[in-house]
């Protein structure tokens, strides 16, 4: 069964999206929950994948000075290796199209060492050195 992935408009699915968040990042990658929760969550457009009627994954996009940043691209261990990321960036990638007010700004992300041959299938390309963020390696990729 394929992923389907809606937007965010509800508390409930909000709260799903933060479990996901909370297994994948907090408890898996050990990141410090005060780094993973911050002021952009009630401005940020947020995402659910569910997989089979389970949610499986999430992601956010905003805007940001340097331009419409898309993040906390999550998939729960279960899921992984089935589609749900790719239906992830392709859902977003969607919506940000559709908003008139992100055409001509820089699309880009950091991505996790482990994710950015997913990210390359959409046309996102390395910019700049490796750095760390919450003790995780990562690149700059920003859409070709």
């Amino acid at each position: 069964m394929k992923p389907t992935v809606e937007k965010v408009t509800d508390k409930e699915a909000l709260e799903e999206v933060f479990k996901i968040r909370e297994l994948v990042f907090v408890i898996e990658q050990e990141v410090d929950p005060a780094e993973e929760y911050d002021e952009f969550e009630e401005t940020s457009t947020h995402f659910l994948a569910r997989l089979e009627g389970k949610p499986a994954g999430t992601a956010r996009w905003r805007f940001t000075k340097n331009g419409v940043k898309m993040e906390r691209f999550a998939v729960l261990k279960e899921a992984r290796g089935k589609g749900v990321g790719q239906a992830l960036v392709a859902a977003v990638l969607e919506d940000v199209k559709s908003r008139p007010e992100a055409e001509g700004k820089t699309k880009y992300l950091h991505a996790q060492l482990t994710a950015v041959p997913l990210y390359a299938k959409f046309g996102f390309q390395k910019v700049g050195e490796m750095f760390e963020e919450c003790n995780i390696q990562h690149f700059k990729m920003e859409l070709a």
